[in-house]
């Protein structure tokens, strides 16, 4: 079984939820958020309540919200949605979870001290070491960082951060039960910096760390951003390490919009999600695509139960606080 938040339940979440879990038996899928907002919901949706029949629901209460708006209640109902998903997979009651999307802003008004699912999921579950991988098609991506600035992020590039976002790299593709993986680094500059004409990241710091990793894995790399993405799509490379977050996101979101789904590798359970936000604009309209829902969770389903028991077989790394994103 597969727990699914319903995230914050003034966007779209609860809508693409809704409209997503159609798709599964009603002994995949246990639902957690505020039961009183999807119900509301659904006449919206022109959904009956009788889709609930036989769904399980783990009903977290909390506040009527309105939709389409940045409230304190809206975050408060999405981390104790969070909260109450991470105990069950933490009992092995559910063997993976699904989050529809949370607002930053509005977490923030609840006093949450985490600013997103993947620094939310790491403080809870203790684990240190937790990366976001892309997968959309055959393509997937490895974060090296996330939500930082993009100045912060170049600042972070160093030979130590590659190797050890290589050795993660290829420690995700484990955990996801595909063997053999070649791993790709993303270049910072362009053109790899034609060798240090602009820029010498790739001399200094990128082609020392994936001459190191290459002792252990199959890395290739440094190779321009413009066209590693794309030929990983072709199944060149198993996963290319993202160094920041929009060169990952706009190569995935390029390829597959709807479809592109984001996973928290480092977890004793697999997290997968929607790559994509609470949308306020659109929400409580009945005109979400709940497509990226949809394969959010048939991703925990598929890769779920194989995840967590090699996870429990594996054998844990250290690598300080530079994976936490």
């Amino acid at each position: 079984m597969i727990g699914v938040t319903l995230g914050d339940p003034s966007g779209i979440g609860p809508e693409i939820v809704a409209k997503s879990i159609r798709n599964f038996g009603t002994d995949q899928i246990l639902l957690i958020g505020s039961k009183e907002n999807f119900v509301n919901l659904l006449p919206v949706l022109k959904m009956d309540e009788r889709l609930l029949s036989g769904c399980k629901f783990v009903d977290v209460g909390g506040e009527r919200v309105s939709m389409g708006k940045i409230q304190k209640a809206g975050g408060e109902i999405a981390i104790k949605s969070i909260e109450v998903g991470v105990q069950m997979a933490m009992k092995n009651e559910i063997a993976a979870l699904a989050t529809a999307p949370i607002n930053k802003e509005a977490l923030r008004l609840a006093g949450s001290k985490y600013i997103d699912h993947t620094t939310m999921l790491a403080g809870l579950t203790g684990c240190k070491d937790v990366s976001t991988v892309f997968e959309t098609g055959n393509l997937r991506i490895f974060f090296m960082t996330k939500h930082i600035s993009l100045v912060e992020a170049c600042g972070q590039i160093s030979e130590e951060h590659v190797f050890q976002s290589i050795i993660n790299a290829s420690r995700c593709l484990d955990l996801l039960g595909i063997k053999g993986g070649k791993v790709a680094v993303a270049a910072l500059n362009p053109h790899s910096g034609e060798h240090g004409l602009m820029g010498n990241e790739e001399t200094l710091y990128i082609e020392p760390a994936i001459k190191r990793a290459h002792e252990l894995i199959n890395v290739e790399g440094p190779f321009p951003a413009d066209s590693v993405f794309y030929r990983a799509s072709k199944g060149e490379f198993s996963i290319v390490i993202s160094l920041y977050h929009d060169q990952g996101h706009i190569a995935a979101k390029m390829l597959d919009f709807y479809s592109t789904v984001s996973m928290n590798i480092g977890l004793p359970f697999l997290r997968t999600s929607v790559d994509h936000g609470t949308a306020f604009d659109i929400a409580g309209k009945n005109v979400a695509n709940e497509i990226s829902m949809v394969q959010a969770i048939e991703k925990a389903i598929k890769y779920g139960n194989g995840y967590r028991k090699k996870f429990a077989e594996m054998e844990p790394i250290t690598v300080g606080e530079l994976a936490i994103e």
